[in-house]
């Protein structure tokens, strides 16, 4: 008979502790060629679904508060970030798990979002997440900025009434904006 598969767990940054978040650094390391020290740091402050298995990191997904701004109004966000599973283990449900464990706050939020990868868009597609089809921008130091390599790429799920062909923009951040 097959072992039951490990359940995601959700906990907060500071819960994780030193071990298991070195764990979470490698596994990112692993997962993507260029996943640096902002992304990482993107990644932090929030919830964390986490697989463990036999004492290893195995999959990770990150759920931090962010703004994002439509039409005029201010959103409260759940950016998802760092989401990746041990590639000896792509395609196993892992990916599923994490995500179902922060897609489960989506009520907490005005909406969640995400900035997919070509690879992952029809993973997040088939879980309903959509492509914002307006053009994006970051409300950086100097002003709105325009952020034209990410249209197309933001994908958003929830957010009752938003018009996805409307401009968006995100708060500042360093490294990557979205």
């Amino acid at each position: 008979m097959a072992r039951p598969a490990a359940p995601a767990v959700v906990t907060p940054t500071a819960l994780l502790g030193a071990a298991t978040l070195a764990q979470v650094r490698d596994l990112m390391d692993a997962a993507f060629d260029d996943f640096g020290d902002d992304d990482w740091d993107h990644a932090l402050g929030g919830l964390h679904a986490v697989v463990v298995e036999a004492g290893r990191v195995v999959a990770h997904a990150a759920l931090v508060q962010r703004r994002l701004l439509v039409a005029g109004r201010s959103l409260r966000c759940g950016y998802v970030e760092a989401v990746a599973v041990d590639p000896a283990r792509r395609g196993t449900g892992l990916g599923t798990r994490v995500m179902s464990e922060v897609e489960a706050h989506a009520p907490a939020y005005d909406v969640l979002a995400l900035s997919a990868s070509e690879r992952a868009t029809g993973f997040y597609e088939a879980r309903g997440w959509t492509a914002w089809r307006g053009p994006s921008s970051v409300l950086g130091p100097e002003g709105r900025q325009p952020t034209p390599e990410d249209d197309g790429g933001i994908y958003v799920l929830g957010g009752t009434g938003l018009d996805l062909d409307a401009p968006v923009a995100c708060d500042w951040r360093t490294g990557d904006v979205w």
